[in-house]
């Protein structure tokens, strides 16, 4: 009986003993979330419940919607560059992949296409904040033919909640900029799901 009080004591020591270590490195990150956007944890926490669930970062950092069924890549193609056209952001250039891809194979490709957007200004801004963010720039979004289901689109583009909420809160007016991007790109993903323009 001794022996089994034993363990479990020694069990419980190193318990706290793990316990104080970890608080003592962890605390320091916690308090960092304090100066953090208030929708920093909810950012992050989404951001890792969708890589638990795929397993994979890309998917954790994108938005993404299966094109209704009865819309043609035509029809999303056309859609797109008439939302983006009527938020006056930039089309400063189009790849469409797949056509690239067969021209080097000779074989015929699913359908992948990227759109990139960009407004000069809210760029700009935003390397003014931190160059960094112009590894982000342009704006782009995808149009990609689903692997098992011929003449079905998945439209993407890239989850901006980590650059807008992610850390330190932006200073306006650069944050009232970057929430107006998002709605835009967001937009665009609505209405190209639909055939809305």
């Amino acid at each position: 009986m001794n022996l089994v009080r034993n363990i479990l004591s020694l069990v419980g020591i190193v318990a706290i003993v793990v316990g104080i270590g970890a608080y003592a490195k962890l605390s320091p990150m916690l308090a960092a979330f304090d100066e953090f956007d208030d929708k920093a944890v909810d950012t992050y926490t989404e951001m890792v419940s969708q890589l638990i669930e795929t397993g994979n970062p890309a998917e954790a950092t994108v938005w993404k919607v299966l094109a209704n069924e009865d819309q043609s890549f035509e029809d999303i193609d056309q859609t797109i560059k008439v939302v983006a056209n009527e938020h006056n952001i930039k089309a400063v250039g189009e790849l469409p992949l797949w056509k690239q891809v067969a021209a080097m194979t000779g074989e015929e490709q699913r359908i992948a296409k990227i759109y990139m957007y960009c407004n000069p200004l809210t760029a700009f801004q935003m390397m003014d904040h931190s160059d960094a963010y112009s590894a982000y720039l342009p704006c782009r979004v995808s149009v990609v033919e689903d692997k098992e289901r011929k003449g079905r689109y998945w439209i993407y583009t890239l989850n901006m909640d980590m650059m807008i909420h992610g850390g330190k809160p932006l200073p306006e007016p650069l944050r009232t900029e970057a929430l107006k991007v998002k709605e835009i790109m967001l937009d665009v993903l609505k209405r190209a799901k639909e055939g809305d323009f």
